[in-house]
This record gives structure tokens, sequence and C-alpha cells, in this order.
């Protein structure tokens, strides 16, 4: 078995794989902004936040989307919101950015017509309360996009031909008994049902539906998919818990340039996964 890793989380280092990432969900991302313009109209929203924007690819999609908007990038990291600066004056988005952590920071953010929270809350140790705080920057009317759940990604064939099958269903188990451990060890960490429509009614906000986006990149991928890939699972090596030594050493070949059978050279890799979107409203 491999030695217990941190659950601390170094952003910056994790910029390439955010912005990566999130640039090849990009087809998925631009389905739910365009369900947001059904939600709100384009032309009403002055003020849009993006939570946890991380290096800026979501808070750009906004600024295209609701093009009258000033769209403020939130995020803790200092490094995370430089390249956001960067990424919009690459496409002349309009983006500003705002250095701003939850729950401390949440008076600093003003308000809103649409919040934007993508996988942001989770890291609140009180999501209850976060989604409360977040509720109140909200005008009336205005609008939360909660970004929580889907279906993680699958990269790779049942039984790739290597080791044994299911690798990465178990990969997915590690990882989910390593999201609990982050979890508790949160600040104020309190166990929440994550039934993310009653929280929101919770947090006084009025549900306005929950749609959830697919994205689907099927074999053979585009060069810069598979790099991803080839990331994403170095990651999952190096911070995998209680890995057996077969599966240690069927993610090493797959991450191998030299083996026939790594990610490098299969024909088989590809990318399948899903988001979910919960809306909720402020009501008054």
């Amino acid at each position: 078995m491999t030695h217990h890793h941190s659950t601390h989380i170094d952003w910056t280092e994790m910029l390439p794989l955010l912005e990566h990432g999130a640039e090849i969900r990009l087809p998925m991302y631009r389905q739910a902004a365009s369900w947001l313009t059904e939600l709100l109209s384009p032309g009403s929203v002055q003020r849009v936040l993006d939570v946890g924007s991380g290096p800026g690819v979501l808070s750009c999609l906004l600024a295209e989307t609701f093009p009258y908007a000033e769209v403020v990038a939130v995020d803790p990291t200092p490094e995370l919101l430089e390249r956001a600066r960067e990424r919009a004056a690459e496409r002349g988005a309009r983006v500003t950015t705002l250095t701003a952590e939850l729950p401390d920071d949440v008076e600093a953010l003003g308000e809103a017509d649409l919040i934007w929270a993508g996988e942001s809350v989770h890291h609140v140790g009180d999501q209850l309360g976060a989604l409360t705080d977040l509720g109140r920057r909200l005008r009336p009317g205005g609008l939360l996009a909660l970004v929580e759940g889907g279906l993680p990604p699958r990269y790779l064939p049942r039984d790739i031909g290597i080791g044994r099958p299911g690798l990465e269903a178990r990969l997915e188990a590690l990882a989910a008994d390593w999201f609990t451990t982050m979890r508790g060890e949160l600040p104020g960490s309190r166990r929440e049902t994550e039934d993310w429509r009653a929280l929101l009614a919770a947090a006084g906000l009025a549900p306005a539906g929950t749609r959830t986006f697919l994205l689907d990149v099927p074999a053979p991928v585009p060069a810069a998919v598979r790099e991803h890939v080839v990331t994403a699972m170095d990651r999952h090596r190096r911070v995998a818990d209680d890995l057996t030594k077969e599966d240690a050493a069927t993610l090493d070949r797959l991450l191998d340039p030299a083996d026939p059978a790594s990610l490098h050279h299969r024909a088989d890799v590809h990318v399948l996964t899903a988001r979910t979107v919960h809306t909720a409203r402020r009501v008054s």
C-alpha cells in the first residue's frame, strides 16, 4: 500500500490541470450557460460573480454569455486570479478579479444578478451557511447557479488489457474517500445530506431548476485532450491513497511514454463525464 497523502490542495500547482480541464469541458459549460439565459435575460444582468473562479475559463464564458455585465472572478489564490486576468485580456473579455474566500470575505463580494459557484461550495465547511451567504448577495430576482455533482470522468474502457479490470472504478472509490476526509478537515465542517435543491430552499432561495450536462469526447481524442487525460491520471497516481501494488504498476505503465499500452499511445482513450447545475432565485 502507499502511504497516506495530505488532503491539502496546492491550487497554484493545480493551475494547468484546472485550466486545461475547464477548457476541455467548455462545450458542456456552453450548454449550461445557454440554459441560464433562459432563466435570466442577458440584457438584465449587470453584475456576475464567478465564485471559485480559478484561472477564469468560466469567467470569460460568462462574460461572453452576458455581454452587458461586469463579471468578477472571485478566488482566494492570487496566482489563479493573475491567470484569469491574463486570459481575459487575451480574449478582450470584460472580467475583473477579487481575492476573497468564503465564508470570511463574503461581504466583500458585493451584490450580483447572477452568482456562478462552480464546485467551490464543497470547499467550505458549512455548505448551508455558504449558500445562505451567497443568496444574500443576490439582488431581488437574481439567480444562484451551483455546480455540484454529476458523474466523475472516465477515460478508459473497463478492461484495458493490462492489470486488473475496473481500475478507474477503484480510483473513483479512493477519490471519494479522500473527498470525505477533506470535507471533515475543513474549518467548521458540517455534514449535510447533499440534496442541493433542499439546501438551496433552506438557504432562503426558490429553486429554479436542475439540469445535468454531458461531455462526450469519443476516441480517438485530439492531442490536447490526450494531454489532459495524462495530467489527470498522473495526479491520481501521485495523490491516491492505498493503491494496491498491481494498480500502482498499471498506472505507471499508463503514464510511461515508452510503453505502447500507455495513455500516450492508446487508441481507446476518451472523455465521458457530466456536471449538474442547480439553480435558485432570490424572490424578495
